[in-house]
């Protein structure tokens, strides 16, 4: 990637910076996680959990300056200014904080220009302070009041790029809808001809109908067409599908040194991206499961985030199971994607019954059940296990050979090639 080093500052230099490679760099900034609700306190695991993510301009200015130093593109003079080194010159050092601050004010308002983030309050700055942006740079107490969100156009543009990553990382694979093995007649020839039949496609094969005329006229003109005679293509079938994501939010996706859902929320949303542009005939839906489970939109699954929730895995099936029974395609599979096992239970009367400490019978029985009937309704469950652990291995072994499904165990780093991979290819894979 061709990255131009900034050695001062003049007007239009914004005009030489990467836009979309930058808001590539500020993914995992821009979908951040964190637990939702602040810090929590639990008898088990003690104080876990830090505040909100910081989703103010000064948080945005400051990664936007961390991503500018990781792809080299400041002046040494201008590095060490930021490490508090002096270049010797006491004006010098105060043009180029100027420089710098001008250059993350123009950067922030040109992502604001182009439709990828907007403000969601309007800045409050006391009378004789300067301006939000503009020359001089931003105050610091403005900067911390005023917050960004991600616009449709941004969360899509950020899917784009995860796919783009994870279609690298896979190597060349073709577009299109899914294959199956059925043939039936359409506009891309793939196989023989066959005689035409009532509800078949008109997609002629004039050189075959012809020759089974010739062959039962002989050589002649006109040539006498008969019903008998018509032939036509065939081509690949080609289904639609529905899917439902169950995201596992529960803390342990956040906790233990790794964020596990935010990797989770990216391929999300280049399943998205993927499916809005190369197959207009399926659905995606996203449901999120923990102490119970709720569909969000996915135009709020970036800012979604994690909570000191257990794994209600049951509840998740059930409501993925009713999303698509109500959708008509020929296709519909759930994609679940979890790094614990099941934790908690939704009571007839709607209590929560938890249990943390082992995998529960009750809880096992009625996760079991859900997997039976989804498929008895003819869902297939895809299971991508974040943790390896011996029972969660059992588990999953034992939900797959219940729905004839598939399971990965992965990792962060893998987790969206592997559901990629599936979800275009469809290749089995055991579980060993």
């Amino acid at each position: 990637m061709k990255h131009t080093t900034y050695s001062r500052f003049v007007p239009g230099l914004l005009e030489t910076l990467n836009l979309q490679a930058l808001l590539d760099q500020l993914a995992d900034f821009l979908l951040q996680s964190g637990f939702a609700g602040g810090p929590h306190s639990n008898p088990f695991w003690g104080e876990f959990g830090e505040d909100a993510p910081d989703r103010s301009l000064d948080a945005l200015r400051q990664a936007i300056l961390q991503a500018l130093m990781e792809s080299a593109q400041l002046t040494p003079d201008m590095l060490n200014v930021l490490r508090g080194d002096s270049t010797g010159d006491a004006q010098r050092d105060a043009d180029l904080q100027r420089q710098l601050a001008e250059l993350l004010d123009q950067i922030v308002q040109k992502l604001i220009e182009e439709g990828y983030l907007n403000l969601t309050q309007a800045p409050q700055l006391p009378a004789g302070q300067q301006p939000l942006f503009g020359p001089g740079g931003m105050a610091q107490e403005a900067a911390q009041q005023v917050q960004f969100s991600l616009t449709e156009k941004g969360i899509d543009f950020l899917g784009y790029r995860t796919l783009k990553h994870l279609l690298g990382s896979i190597g060349k694979s073709s577009f299109g809808a899914h294959e199956t093995e059925h043939l039936a007649t359409g506009i891309e020839a793939e196989a023989a001809s066959k005689p035409y039949e009532y509800g078949d496609t008109l997609n002629l094969d004039v050189n075959a109908t012809l020759s089974r005329a010739l062959e039962r006229e002989g050589l002649g003109v006109p040539i006498n067409l008969e019903y008998g005679d018509l032939m036509v293509h065939q081509a690949e079938y080609r289904s639609s599908s529905a899917t439902v994501l169950m995201l596992d939010c529960s803390h342990s996706m956040i906790l233990y040194g790794e964020d596990r859902f935010t990797p989770a929320k990216k391929v999300a949303l280049a399943l998205t991206h993927l499916i809005r542009t190369q197959f207009p005939g399926d659905t995606l839906r996203v449901v999120l499961f923990h102490d119970t489970a709720e569909e969000i939109p996915l135009g709020q699954l970036a800012h979604a985030q994690v909570g000191p929730y257990h794994t209600n895995t049951a509840e998740g099936l059930k409501l993925a199971r009713r999303i698509l029974m109500g959708q008509r395609k020929d296709m519909r599979q759930i994609i679940m994607i979890t790094d614990g096992k099941p934790s908690a239970l939704t009571q007839p009367d709607g209590r929560i019954y938890v249990n943390s400490m082992g995998l529960d019978p009750h809880i096992l029985q009625a996760t079991y059940r859900e997997v039976a009937l989804c498929r008895r309704s003819g869902i297939l469950i895809n299971t991508f296990m974040l943790a390896r652990d011996r029972s969660l291995v059992e588990f999953v072994k034992k939900v797959s050979a219940i729905c004839r499904g598939k399971a990965y165990f992965t990792n962060t780093m893998t987790l969206g090639q592997f559901i990629l991979m599936d979800f275009m290819r469809r290749k089995t894979r055991r579980v060993s």
